[in-house]
């Protein structure tokens, strides 16, 4: 078996590097054949070991080593096998591959060559075209040129130095095309402008021209390409969206805008044998603003030329941003123009045309229907898309901008009353009334019941009235004058909450915060903007501190008078005014009492001139002490004839009082600080005082009539609170000794009401000379 083994495997290593030659499947077969007889031995031995445990040791050794043996055979045959299998594979493979490859290399020269093809073919095509001014073709084939040097471009590998030649060729008859297109153009579509310097002005306008060329059905073919041949041509080559886009800037400037702005310009057409001209002409306008009817009328016809002329092309080509086809150029214009053209619509036409009045609003449904029209007949002619535009939506939002434009308007025209002078003044007396509208009663819902509760109580109580009733004026303001921008103020505010009772809810809101509005306003705008003037004119303070008291006496009520006709939003409480009282009197309070501060300032300034009154007896000091008071008396009178019939009575008379107490109170405090007071010292100051006594009540005029003014110069104790203490003073200056102890009295005279007694001391030792008497005077001064 041993020897069959090795004869076996001689046999295939023998053979092993001819396979080319013998049949693989015949050697294979005998191998299999072999293993199988091998198989049966083995068994059979392990067999006989295992089971029937027959001493067969040698025969189990020589079966090992003849399966080595097989093994070993087979291994080298799968080698062998492999080896021989795996050359002639790479071989075949080899072989397509480079096939292959030959194969795609022909046929992308191929391509190369047939795209080289077409371009030159649509070049060729392309001039023959343009020659025969056929532009869509023409642009067409260069589209189609273009689009196989891109393709050319595009393939790597094959960077062939024809194609920088074939680029620019492209591009000189593009370029050649697009020049060609800009002449045909300019001839559809001429425009006559004035000089550049001259453009936007209503005189520059009346000379613009646009030009229409127009072609009889028998020139259309010969002579001039037909508008839709240029513009589609423009379409194909990508420029059509530039080319409109300047034209629209053009169409705005100088024709659409213009008829918007200017009421005066009408536009004027003029058709001729092959042109069609638009012009205008200025008439005189009737109003400042033409209404929106007028100016939709005006821009109406425009289009309709611009669509019949030279926009009601389709395209057949799509264009840029454009998915599909059949696309108009009016289309395309109108996407271009329509929301610039609308806001100037709007802010210069329509804006204008928002009522100022409630009443008002019903007729602005004209305009709304106007404006429907308008959008409909540019939908038509397909400026428009189908979508409401922001030009309808502003004019059926009528209600919101109303209320809008009149709050601006009511808060413009305050500021303007604001800003205005305040010395125009009116007089104000508790008669005077703003015109108010009627109110409703408060019982008019249960009139019946309300009438029979008062009878009741009428007959069955005890009527406890008072004798002494209240003045019809108690609650007036009292007599006075205001700037009459305040009182123009006030009746717009009226007249404003009257509106808002009639309004919409919203409407009523916006108008009576809008009233709020005016009054924070004034609170802040007047202060500021009139600072200088209401710092130094003393008449302009006075008139100030009235208009604010003015304005708070009214915002008492005036909430409470429309409280229940406003929307009921308001009714619960918000519709007040009175938050804002006291900012106003404080306003008026401090403004006036500053210029009394500057007053007051000014006559201590002029007194301390007086040298303290000191040394009378020079005659220099005596003059600039009776200058001072001359100044001082100057001064007072000068502010009574100003806040003469401005003030009211009450506060012109503490104004005048607190001045005129200024200057007695520094006077007395000068006179009593004297350590030193001769004889005729005390005699010219007695003089001095004296003027002021004599002509001091005189300052007091509130009022234009002197005979009405004496009973306050009569009543001048009790607004000058150092009246008494100066006239005692005076007596002083001229009693002797005896006299002041007796006006003292132990301290209960009227001396004592007025000084005290350390004062009093004070001047007997200045006055009188140190002997006996004036210590027994000054013992009983205690």
């Amino acid at each position: 078996m041993a020897a069959r083994a090795g004869s076996l495997v001689a046999a295939v290593l023998a053979h092993s590097g001819r396979l080319d030659k013998e049949d693989l499947g015949t050697r294979i077969g005998r191998l299999s054949r072999r293993v199988e007889e091998l198989k049966g031995e083995v068994c059979a031995t392990i067999n006989k070991r295992y089971s029937e445990f027959l001493p067969s040791a040698q025969s189990a050794e020589e079966l090992a080593s003849q399966v080595e043996g097989l093994c070993s055979s087979i291994d080298l045959l799968k080698a062998g096998i492999e080896t021989e299998v795996q050359r002639d594979l790479n071989v075949a493979v080899a072989e397509f591959t480079e096939l292959k490859q030959q194969l795609e290399r022909d046929t992308l020269v191929l391509s190369i060559l047939r795209k080289l093809q077409e371009f030159d073919i649509a070049i060729k095509e392309y001039n023959t075209a343009l020659l025969e001014r056929k532009y869509v073709a023409a642009a067409q084939h260069l589209e189609t040129a273009r689009s196989s040097l891109k393709l050319l471009e595009s393939r790597k590998g094959f960077e062939l130095k024809i194609l920088k030649a074939l680029g620019t060729e492209l591009t000189v008859q593009t370029q050649n095309m697009l020049y060609h297109l800009g002449e045909e153009w300019q001839k559809l579509a001429v425009w006559k402008l004035p000089p550049s310097k001259e453009s936007g002005s209503l005189e520059s306008v009346v000379h613009s021209e646009l030009h229409f060329h127009t072609v009889s059905s028998k020139e259309e073919e010969i002579a001039v390409p037909p508008v839709a041949s240029v513009l589609q041509a423009f379409a194909v080559l990508g420029e059509l969206h530039t080319k409109l886009k300047i034209f629209g800037q053009l169409l705005l400037k100088h024709i659409l805008k213009p008829l918007i702005l200017y009421p005066s310009l009408q536009p004027c057409t003029e058709e001729q044998s092959d042109v069609f001209i638009l012009r205008f002409k200025s008439e005189e306008p009737s109003l400042d603003h033409s209404s929106p009817m007028e100016v939709f009328d005006k821009i109406k016809p425009i289009f309709e030329v611009l669509h019949k002329y030279l926009l009601n092309v389709p395209l057949e080509q799509p264009v840029a941003d454009k998915k599909g086809c059949g696309v108009t150029l009016a289309e395309l214009l109108g996407d271009m123009i329509w929301e610039e053209l609308s806001d100037c619509l709007i802010q210069n036409c329509l804006v204008n045309s928002i009522p100022t009045n409630s009443s008002k609003l019903e007729q602005y449904i004209e305009v709304i229907k106007s404006t429907e029209e308008f959008e409909k007949a540019l939908k038509n002619m397909q400026f428009l898309k189908g979508d409401t535009t922001d030009l309808l939506k502003y004019a059926r939002n009528v209600n919101c901008h109303f209320a809008n434009k009149k709050c601006q308007d009511v808060i413009v025209a305050a500021r303007n009353l604001m800003t205005s002078e305040i010395h125009n003044t009116v007089k104000i007396t508790p008669d005077s009334c703003v015109a108010l509208p009627r109110l409703p009663d408060p019982g008019a819902g249960d009139q019946s019941k309300v009438s029979k509760a008062s009878e009741l109580l009428h007959n069955d109580m005890v009527n406890l009235e008072n004798k002494a009733k209240l003045s019809q004026y108690t609650f007036s303001l009292p007599t006075c004058r205001i700037s009459s921008s305040v009182e123009k103020l006030m009746d717009l505010a009226y007249q404003t909450l009257l509106e808002a009772t009639s309004s919409t809810d919203q409407c009523c809101i916006q108008l009576f915060y809008s009233v709020r509005n005016i009054f924070q306003l004034f609170y802040d705008v007047v202060p500021t903007y009139h600072k200088e003037n209401l710092q130094k004119l003393p008449q302009l303070a006075a008139i100030h501190h009235n208009n604010c008291m003015y304005i708070a006496h009214h915002l008492l009520t005036l909430g409470h008078q429309f409280r229940y006709r406003l929307t009921s939003i308001l009714c619960d409480g918000a519709a007040t005014f009175v938050d804002m009282v006291p900012g106003f009197r404080r306003l008026g309070m401090e403004c006036f009492l500053a210029q009394m501060r500057v007053q007051k300032g000014e006559i201590l300034e002029r007194l301390s001139s007086a040298r303290n009154f000191s040394n009378m007896d020079d005659e220099e000091n005596y003059c600039a002490a009776n200058k001072a008071i001359r100044q001082v008396l100057h001064q007072l009178k000068r502010l009574g004839k100003v806040w003469q019939d401005v003030l009211p009575v009450n506060v012109y008379c503490k104004a005048m009082g607190t001045l005129l107490n200024t200057a007695l109170t520094e006077i007395v405090t000068r006179v009593a600080a004297l350590e030193d007071i001769s004889a005729e010292d005390a005699d010219r100051l007695y003089s001095l005082c004296r003027t002021m006594v004599e002509e001091g009540p005189q300052v007091f005029t509130p009022l234009p009539e002197d005979d009405k003014n004496k009973k306050y110069q009569e009543e001048v104790p009790v607004y000058v609170q150092k009246w008494m203490t100066f006239k005692e003073l005076m007596i002083i200056l001229q009693a002797n000794l005896q006299e002041i102890v007796d006006q003292w009295a132990d301290g209960k005279g009227p001396l004592a009401a007025e000084f005290s007694a350390a004062e009093v001391k004070s001047l007997i030792r200045a006055l009188f000379q140190n002997t006996e008497r004036r210590a027994a005077a000054l013992a009983k001064i205690k």
